[in-house]
């Protein structure tokens, strides 16, 4: 049942960054990168999700993040 709240969190938490990031709102964006990454860093340590899918996914958040900040 914790597995299930921990990866509900980390599917929570990659849809409000990537709603930030469709509106163009890079403080808020990064602070929502920032919390998506806690989330997923701490799932990935559990076990919950394997350590290449953690990475693949923070470094993608993070290409959306940096192709933002590029834009400005």
């Amino acid at each position: 049942m914790r597995n299930k709240t921990t990866k509900s969190a980390v599917r929570t938490s990659v849809k409000k960054f990537t709603a930030l990031a469709q509106k163009k709102d890079v403080p808020a964006s990064e602070a929502a990168l920032k919390e998506m990454v806690k989330k997923i860093d701490t799932a990935s340590r559990k076990g919950i999700i394997k350590k290449n899918a953690a990475a693949r996914k923070k470094s993608r958040m993070q290409r959306v993040l940096n192709t933002m900040r590029k834009a400005q």
